[in-house]
């Protein structure tokens, strides 16, 4: 991509040359974007090969020594569970092995070859479903599919890029002074991906892993070569040292929850900051990728940054890189990773917004999918830890229900009867989820039932206050469970993929057919387009109007300056009437429904009342009420 064709402006360029480590945070740590954002979240390794030049190799695996010899790019199209040669130890000199397991031997060394120009070929898809923000699960260098072992955080993966060969031979020549950089042919692939996104309207958030590495690492592997004499020494938590006069002694470290890959950063002695060599690293990484430098001149870099496992570092840590990377680029959208309640995190550490699961994404499966909590539990929930977070940080948090860390959301809902029932639902969020360890359950394809309940999920997620996200596949019917079942190849209309006929715990199943499903990509545009057309959804003030435990229904009240919107749902198994008070309109209308057609929206007594399906949800329109005027329930009733 020519340099002259990206946008940028004199202001911007001062900004990203300027060096202000400690420069003071902005007012205001969410940026206006963020809270129109409709973010798709893209796992790379599996959303689109676009190259198959530039496949990985057996060489490029995590331990390729314990691989076999015949080891191949895995079909994109195949059946998920069905098990290569090379995957059950058939390498033309072995017999198959006697127990196979899927889990064990194989699935986390395949690689499909996803990479960056399948990204680019399928920015008009994204354009089409309706999407405006990009989240990347890590694109740098490392040897595993996921990519959180970092290798080299300065540099885009090359097996993500047109030169494998090329890139690694350059990186071979640098270290951690970026005076030795280079942009790898990988890198500009990125930011050509990057400026087509850009054009799109799109932004783009990368996801950085800042509290481990891999072995791979150009520290970690000094370190582990040269021991104390390594200028590393103090970048990592060792244990102990190899000492060469004694063979039996081993060289130990501190991994990321006990994981050797995963080497993790040491801190300093107060135990408030990360060791300054990787903390200047990280800065250094943090400049590259905001403003990079290409060629001697400057172009648009990132606009966001999700935080890995953020909770994990101290507040003093995250405080100052937000300011740093916020005195780079004042409109910079940072989202840290937590599981916890996140109010106090988000404000202490200086992050625009979190990844809204204890907020957003337990209560939504706790009540439309599992149905363990009442409609009223479920609206007070929402109300009290949404109200938790400083006022400016709500329309900006990241509202994901499933993504690659969970099952998929539609697999979630088939197997709802096995999640354990709690009062808040926080406990069976991400509990029996996975084939590995719950052998009841469930891999079938959901059925009509449990897409009813998918779609009351989505326009939920569409019409409520926060940035929704939509984890790659959900929109094509994709279904899975917990890692790597959550992380199967993107499925897309121009390809044909083979039934899912196998059964990893080796039961007879009913074959399944996993192609694209254009109803599901219609419902999900469709309920994108209404909150992109409905400003309300992003800025509105949400009030839940009367809910009905007997019924499980439920309204919620969208109002804005210029018009309300009421979003009815009825959760339980058998059709209901929901009410809502006359909020002062003279013409409201239906505008979406989950299922079928559009119900009759009718006057009730005191109000509007509308006649829900089982599992189905309504959204109706009204202009704005009277000053003074506030929507209340009237009830729910049969």
């Amino acid at each position: 991509m020519p340099i002259r064709r990206l946008v940028f402006c004199l202001p911007f360029v001062a900004l990203c040359l300027a060096r202000a480590a400690d420069a003071p945070a902005p007012a205001s740590k969410a940026p206006d974007w963020a809270a129109h954002a409709i973010w798709y979240q893209i796992f790379p390794e599996r959303f689109r090969n676009g190259d198959p030049n530039n496949d990985p190799t057996r060489d490029s695996l995590e331990e390729p020594q314990n691989v076999p010899q015949n080891w191949r790019i895995s079909s994109w199209t195949g059946d998920w569970y069905a098990r290569a040669p090379w995957e059950t130890g058939q390498d033309g000199n072995n017999p198959p092995d006697a127990t196979p397991n899927f889990y064990k031997h194989g699935v986390f060394d395949r690689r499909y070859g996803g990479d960056l120009q399948g990204v680019l070929d399928k920015l008009g898809y994204l354009r089409g479903l309706g999407v405006n923000a990009i989240y990347f699960n890590p694109i740098f260098y490392a040897r595993s599919l996921h990519k959180y072992d970092g290798s080299a955080l300065h540099h885009v993966d090359p097996y993500f890029g047109p030169d494998p060969k090329g890139d690694l031979a350059l990186i071979a020549t640098e270290n951690e002074d970026p005076a030795t950089w280079h942009w790898t042919a990988a890198d500009r692939l990125f930011l050509k991906v990057l400026a087509a996104a850009h054009r799109l309207g799109f932004h783009v958030m990368l996801d950085g892993v800042f509290n481990h590495t891999g072995r791979d690492f150009f520290a970690f592997r000094d370190l582990k070569e040269k021991q104390q004499a390594s200028k590393y020494k103090d970048w990592y938590v060792v244990k102990t040292w190899r000492n060469p006069a004694d063979p039996n002694s081993k060289f130990t470290y501190k991994g990321w929850w006990n994981l050797d890959s995963l080497p993790v950063f040491a801190a300093t002695a107060d135990k408030n900051d990360i060791a300054p060599g990787p903390r200047q690293y990280i800065w250094d990484v943090t400049k590259r990728w905001l403003c990079p430098v290409v060629d001697g001149k400057p172009v648009r870099g990132i606009d966001g940054w999700r935080l890995d496992a953020a909770d994990e570092r101290p507040a003093h840590f995250w405080t100052e890189w937000n300011a740093y990377a916020r005195s780079l680029k004042p409109d910079l959208y940072t989202c840290g990773e937590t599981w916890k309640p996140a109010s106090q995190f988000v404000a202490d550490d200086g992050f625009s917004a979190c990844m809204n699961y204890y907020a957003f994404a337990f209560p939504v499966k706790s009540f439309l999918i599992d149905d363990h909590i009442p409609a009223s539990r479920f609206a007070s929930l929402l109300d009290a830890r949404r109200e938790a977070f400083q006022p400016g940080s709500i329309p900006v948090l990241l509202n994901l229900v499933d993504s690659h860390d969970t099952d998929r959301v539609a697999s979630m809902i088939v197997n709802r009867g096995l999640t354990p029932d709690s009062p808040d639902g926080d406990f069976g969020f991400n509990n029996n989820n996975d084939v590995r360890n719950n052998t009841p359950y469930s891999i079938a394809k959901p059925g009509a039932t449990d897409r009813a309940i998918q779609r009351m999920v989505v326009l939920f997620q569409m019409t409520y206050l926060g940035a929704p996200t939509v984890y790659y596949g959900d929109e094509a019917g994709m279904w899975g469970a917990h890692d790597p079942d959550c992380r199967m190849p993107m499925v897309w209309k121009d390809l044909k993929f083979d039934l899912q006929a196998t059964d990893p715990r080796g039961r007879p199943r009913h074959a399944d057919d996993p192609n694209f499903e254009p109803a599901i990509f219609n419902f999900y545009k469709a309920a994108i387009a209404l909150r992109k057309a409905h400003p309300v959804f992003a800025t509105g003030a949400v009030r839940f109007l009367s809910p009905d435990d007997k019924d499980q229904t439920l309204a919620m009240l969208r109002s804005g300056t210029d018009e309300d919107m009421v979003v009815a749902m009825n959760r339980s198994s058998a059709p209901h009437i929901v009410h809502f008070a006359d909020p002062g309109w003279s013409a409201p209308r239906l505008v979406l429904s989950t299922r079928g057609k559009l119900p009759a929206l009718t006057r009730g007594p005191g109000g509007w009342q509308v006649r829900l399906p089982a599992y189905t949800a309504v959204v109706c329109q009204g202009a704005a009420a009277p000053a003074g005027k506030v929507a209340a329930a009237t009830g729910a009733g049969h």
